[in-house]
């Protein structure tokens, strides 16, 4: 879906209207998100969505911003590169962040409030080439990229644009619509998504059983034990 697409010029797009405090829709590998900085925009994305406040924001991420925002230990850090680099699938990490990096202290208060929780930020990565552009542009800016997946709450993400809710269309001030998107499932699961240092899956998500096998695998370590939050 994403070959032959204007991806920098897109993401420039998205980047330039969330800067001017606007709300972006846009896909992603694993379904169709919705994303902000501003307080605004954060309250108007979680009234559109229904999204209780008691649930934070994910935020865009790559490689470098990963090692540069979250404190993780070492082998938290090769499971993940092991996971986006070496096979090449997104996924999604809870971790503590440092308070003092400058992409964190550019969210206001209410946006950073709902981007992190108890010291902990839940970072998105290797979600595809547009995913991979915005963080790129939110890194070398320090600035961050803070949302969800396009949709009501509890409602499942959407792997297509039409499929996305008009109650949360109608606030997108720039909406991108490139197709059907990679890792659509009948489940609606959007981002696997794993606490770095407990091991403690938050939500078992797309190419869930593919990451599983890859850390039992590679580092002896089984996600499955530990309990689901």
């Amino acid at each position: 879906m994403f070959e032959g697409q204007p991806i920098e010029s897109d993401a420039q797009r998205v980047f330039e209207t969330i800067k001017d405090g606007g709300v972006a829709i846009f896909p992603v590998s694993v379904g169709y998100a919705i994303a902000g900085h501003e307080d605004e925009a954060i309250r108007r994305i979680y009234q559109a969505k229904g999204r209780s406040f008691e649930k934070p924001c994910g935020n865009f991420c790559d490689w470098d911003l990963f090692n540069d925002a979250l404190d993780v230990p070492t082998q938290g850090r090769d499971i993940v590169s092991e996971i986006i680099h070496r096979h090449n699938l997104p996924f999604s990490v809870v971790a503590p962040f440092r308070a003092d990096h400058p992409l964190v202290q550019s969210l206001p208060p209410f946006a950073l409030q709902n981007a992190t929780k108890a010291g902990t930020m839940d970072m998105l990565l290797n979600a595809g080439p547009l995913h991979d552009e915005i963080a790129r542009l939110a890194r070398i800016n320090d600035y961050a990229i803070s949302g969800s997946s396009a949709n009501r709450s509890l409602a499942g993400s959407k792997f297509v644009f039409e499929d996305i809710e008009e109650q949360v269309v109608e606030i997108g001030d720039i909406t991108i619509d490139y197709g059907l998107v990679p890792y659509r499932n009948d489940k609606g699961l959007g981002s696997t998504i794993v606490d770095l240092i407990s091991y403690e899956t938050i939500r078992v998500g797309a190419v869930y059983e593919q990451i599983c096998d890859i850390v039992k695998d590679t580092f002896d370590i089984d996600f499955k034990k530990v309990a689901v939050g």
